[in-house]
C-alpha cells in the first residue's frame, strides 16, 4: 500500500450561507469520503479553493479533518511565496497532518533552479513528507524531469509527485529513473488508468468525491491483473471526468454542484471562481443518474 493510500480526493472546502468555512460539514464530508473507499485526503488544495482561504481558515481545516478521520491527511500549505510556505508548513505540522502538497510556484515563473530551491527550502523546514504538485496548466511552469529526478534522489522527504502534466510517456521516464519508494499519483482523473500502466501508485482526484467505489473497483481490478475489469470501471467514470471541469465551469464548480445535488450543504465557490452557472446542477443530476445506471 502506498504511504498515503491509493485513492484520495483533494477535498472541497464547504462554505455556509454567510460564506464562512463550515468546519462541521467538512468533517462530515471527510468521514463520508473515507466510507466510500478513500484512503487519504488532501486538504486546502486547488479543489479546496486554497487561493481564497486565509491562513487561519487553512489551519482550521487541517485541524478539523485530522480530528474527523483516521487516514493520512496531506496539507496544501505551499504556494508561490517560499518564506510564507515554510511558515505555514511548520504550523500545519503541529496540527498532526501527515504530509504536505507543494505546488509549483506560480505567477513569478521562476527558473528550474528557483523551482528546485523552493521545494528544497520546504523540505528542509519540516520532517513531513512532501509531494510535489506538477500542474503547468495552472502554474505556468512545468517541473522538469531532471529536476524531479534530482529531488527524488537528493531529498529524503520529497517522496512523490501529483502529476497533472498530461504526459504519461515522460512520467514513465521519471518513474523509471527515481527510487522505488518515490511515489507517483495521478493528478488528472482521465489519465489515472494510463498512469497506472506506467507505474503510478494512486490518484489525488476530483471526481473521486462521487466515484470512490468505482475507483476502488478500478484499482482492485488492476492490482489483480484484470485489465478488462479496470477498463470497464474507468469507462463508467468517463462522463464524470469530463464533467468535473471546463472553461464555463472550472473546478471546483462542478464538484460542489454535484455534492449539493447529493444533499451536501457545501455552498458555492468564492470569487474569483464564483457561483455555478444555471445549467451545472441539472447536468450534475444527469451525470449521477448515468453513473448509477452504469453501476448496475
Amino acid at each position: 500500500m502506498p504511504r498515503f493510500g491509493r485513492i484520495l480526493s483533494a477535498i472541497i472546502t464547504p462554505f455556509d450561507a454567510a460564506g464562512a468555512v463550515d468546519y462541521d460539514v467538512a468533517q462530515q464530508l471527510a468521514k463520508h469520503l473515507v466510507s466510500q473507499g478513500h484512503e487519504g485526503l488532501v486538504v486546502c488544495g486547488t479543489t479546496g479553493e486554497s487561493p481564497t482561504l486565509s491562513d487561519e481558515e487553512k489551519l482550521g481545516m487541517f485541524a478539523a479533518i485530522v480530528e474527523a478521520v483516521d487516514v493520512p491527511i496531506i496539507a496544501g500549505t505551499v504556494g508561490y511565496n517560499t518564506a510564507h510556505s515554510v511558515e505555514l508548513t511548520k504550523q500545519a505540522a503541529k496540527l498532526g497532518v501527515h504530509g504536505v502538497l507543494s505546488l509549483t510556484p506560480f505567477y513569478s515563473r521562476p527558473s528550474q533552479a528557483g523551482i528546485e530551491a523552493h521545494f528544497r527550502a520546504i523540505a528542509e523546514a519540516t520532517d513531513l513528507p512532501q509531494i510535489i504538485y506538477d500542474i503547468p496548466v495552472r502554474t505556468g511552469r512545468k517541473v522538469s524531469s531532471d529536476t524531479l529526478i534530482r529531488l527524488a534522489h537528493d531529498v529524503p522527504n520529497i517522496v512523490g509527485v501529483k502529476d497533472a502534466a498530461a504526459d504519461p510517456a515522460e512520467s514513465a521516464r521519471v518513474i523509471a529513473a527515481t527510487p522505488d519508494d518515490f511515489e507517483y499519483y495521478s493528478g488528472d482523473d482521465k489519465l489515472t488508468l494510463p498512469f497506472l500502466s506506467v507505474g503510478a501508485v494512486g490518484t489525488i482526484g476530483v471526481a473521486t468525491h462521487w466515484t470512490g467505489p468505482d475507483h476502488v473497483d478500478m484499482f482492485d481490478a488492476w492490482e489483480r491483473g484484470d485489465v478488462a475489469g479496470a477498463r470497464a470501471a474507468n469507462a463508467r467514470m468517463l462522463e464524470s471526468f469530463a464533467f468535473e471541469t471546463g472553461d464555463e465551469a472550472p473546478n471546483p464548480i462542478p464538484t460542489k454542484a454535484m455534492m449539493r445535488t447529493l444533499g451536501w450543504q457545501v455552498g458555492q465557490c468564492r470569487l474569483p471562481v464564483g457561483d455555478a452557472p444555471d445549467w451545472v446542477e441539472s447536468r450534475a443530476r444527469e451525470v449521477w443518474a448515468n453513473l448509477e445506471a452504469a453501476r448496475g
